[in-house]
């Protein structure tokens, strides 16, 4: 009897993804974006109020920045409630531009 052997099975697929040490290519370059997109979000939300925090001249936070008006409303108010949000969403737009652009050069050609 003649025995054929079979095929080999085809290498399984590694699936595992680090954060802290992604693969080259298009996986390091999203980590990459992540990262600079992550530290300017906590900038912005966490710097102003540490600020704010370093310019009050007296115990009840008054200071310069809170006593500043822009369009009827304290500067403070609009930074945090308005800022930060249109921030967030400007920040999600560019990650998404960032991804497709990624996606676009590192996409295999059929």
């Amino acid at each position: 009897m003649d025995k054929q052997q079979a095929p080999p099975d085809p290498p399984a697929k590694d699936y595992r993804v680090n954060f802290f040490r992604p693969r080259p290519g298009f996986m390091r370059q999203k980590v990459r974006y992540t990262w600079i997109l992550l530290i300017s979000w906590a900038f912005f939300t966490f710097g102003f109020q540490l600020l704010l925090l370093l310019t009050q001249r007296k115990a009840d936070g008054t200071g310069r920045l809170t006593e500043t008006v822009v369009l009827g409303f304290p500067l403070h108010y609009l930074f945090s409630g308005q800022f930060i949000i249109v921030w967030f969403i400007v920040l999600c737009l560019l990650f998404n531009l960032f991804v497709d652009h990624l996606t676009k050069l590192y996409r295999k050609r059929k």
